[in-house]
């Protein structure tokens, strides 16, 4: 893994979801459908089709190596107190789980933390990713929290780009 992660903050409360409203015009105009896991019902059919979209889109993460088996997935990510099916966003093409954007609750410490943002190669470049993570801003307002934080690997620089654009900056201390 990296030796210095990137690390963002968001403060939702000067984020301006109109200016990304029109990636979600444009997704859905071209089928794609965002719900969350609480929404579809968090059920072990769900889960196993969440690990499996996790797992295809993390293969891209930077030094990423061997990803976790269902069992630890679960285990690590699901089991856990900050897990919440409403902070978990889904990108359907029809049945097709084609992205996800997976926020933690972490509203003890001040803040949600975006977990992990991916979405299949094939739907790429299509403002998925940015759509996701505005439907997602809702989520810091349910955890009565206005902080959202995220890190990268430092060779992950679309995902860096993607949320600087979103307004993300780096976390006090962590900049150069």
């Amino acid at each position: 893994m990296a030796d210095r992660w990137v690390k963002l903050e968001l403060d939702v409360s000067a984020f301006d979801a109109a200016r990304f409203e029109q990636y979600l015009e444009r997704c859905r105009s071209g089928g794609i459908r965002f719900t969350t896991m609480s929404e579809l019902g968090d059920t072990p059919r769900h889960r196993r089709a969440l690990y499996e979209l996790n797992k295809e889109c993390s293969a891209d993460i930077p030094d990423r190596g061997e990803f976790y088996t269902f069992e630890e997935y679960v285990e690590g990510r699901l089991a856990v107190p900050s897990y919440d099916p409403r902070g978990v966003v889904v990108a359907l093409d029809g049945d097709v789980w084609c992205g996800l954007a997976m926020t933690s609750d972490h509203r003890a410490s001040g803040f949600v933390f975006n977990e992990m943002t991916g979405v299949k190669a094939a739907y790429r470049g299509r403002g998925i990713s940015l759509a996701m993570k505005t439907v997602g801003m809702g989520f810091a307002g349910l955890c009565g929290v206005d902080k959202v934080r995220t890190f990268h690997h430092p060779a992950n620089t679309a995902a860096i780009q993607m949320n600087r654009r979103l307004g993300y900056v780096d976390m006090p201390g962590t900049g150069d």
